[in-house]
């Protein structure tokens, strides 16, 4: 696709929803997406994917890729190392997602020592050649926008993230995500948001900012406080499926962040529960995304302990009903001036 072309169509998308549900090994498979996507996000990224597990034609693989019937939409994160891979993942991945494809995204940001070793994710920020060259041979074979996510340098301390993003615009991205963090930082200390806007005064194509985002209100902030055309909402949407519709509300029309209460969080809870029984063949990982939803209830930390616990989806859904029934007697309590009850396996 035309570069100029596929940065204005980006564009236009950014500027009608700049929020976007950031790409999550782990976290973004169908049921995440589908959560938020029912809550106002629009663009949604497909979890990490191997281009040599595609090439290998793994099911295990393709089952990151393929949206679900719900999702209209979608972005598919690609990360390796080799550009006849990535030549053959994006026109894979062109015929099985067909029209709902609306991007390829390339890893050059994930600073895991298991990808890193194999010269992958942002240990391709030290290799712009061979970086370059993996951008040339994925926009040669497709036909939406191909765009790139990097970290603000490899080494600690570094600041490489504008030269090379310049270098990967040349190559034919059509739009750039940096993370304001150095790949040896891994998620520690505090992201540097200025080389955000340094890269999106350095190319002409957009830019989307990323790191410490964890509400609405910081999304909104970074937007206003750089010149990325859009902001990734990572770990921010743990436990809040709400935050990129509040993000919009909150900086496009200047609406107040709502508060969610247990009523809703216990019911978001259910229905994301229901999804992963309905979409994926394991309830493994409702153990964690559980306990973000208990984030600041009466009892959480009991409540999380008994969650990790959890197996089956009637498990679960026990689980919440107990949780439930707390939070009443908790707010009854409350309301009656008494102290919080003990959690009920403890009474």
């Amino acid at each position: 696709m035309d570069q100029t072309l596929a940065a204005r169509v980006l564009r236009a998308r950014y500027e009608r929803m700049p929020f976007l549900l950031a790409p999550m090994a782990g976290v973004t498979d169908a049921a995440y997406r589908i959560m938020c996507r029912r809550r106002g996000a629009e663009s949604a990224f497909s979890e990490m994917v191997s281009v040599a597990g595609l090439a290998y034609a793994s099911n295990k693989t393709w089952r990151l890729v393929l949206p679900a019937d719900e999702e209209l939409e979608i972005c598919v994160q690609l990360f390796g190392s080799k550009p006849e891979q990535f030549a053959h993942a994006v026109s894979a991945v062109q015929e099985r997602v067909g029209e709902r494809l609306t991007c390829i995204d390339i890893n050059m940001a994930c600073p895991a020592r298991k990808v890193v070793t194999k010269g992958e994710g942002s240990a391709l920020m030290e290799n712009p050649d061979l970086a370059a060259s993996i951008v040339r041979a994925a926009v040669a074979e497709a036909a939406v926008p191909v765009t790139v996510k990097i970290r603000r340098g490899f080494a600690a301390g570094s600041r490489t993230a504008p030269g090379f993003a310049r270098i990967l615009e040349d190559a034919g991205a059509a739009a750039i995500a940096v993370h304001g963090r150095t790949a040896k930082q891994l998620y520690q200390g505090q992201a540097d948001w200025s080389v955000i806007d340094e890269v999106a005064r350095s190319v002409s194509v957009p830019v989307i900012g990323s790191g410490d985002v964890f509400s609405a209100g910081d999304a909104a902030r970074m937007l206003g406080a750089t010149a990325a055309s859009a902001v990734f909402v990572a770990r921010g949407t743990y436990g809040n499926p709400w935050v990129l519709g509040d993000a919009r509300a909150l900086a496009l029309e200047g609406i107040p962040v709502p508060v969610h209460g247990w009523q809703e969080r216990l019911a978001a809870l259910r229905e994301h529960l229901g999804l992963v029984h309905e979409l994926l063949p394991f309830m493994a990982r409702a153990r964690t995304f559980t306990t973000w939803y208990l984030k600041g209830m009466s009892h959480a930390a009991y409540w999380r302990g008994r969650a990790v616990r959890a197996t089956a989806y009637e498990d679960f859904l026990a689980l919440v009903d107990a949780i439930e029934d707390d939070m009443r007697s908790c707010d009854a309590a409350l309301a009656a001036g008494a102290s919080l009850p003990e959690p009920p396996g403890r009474a």
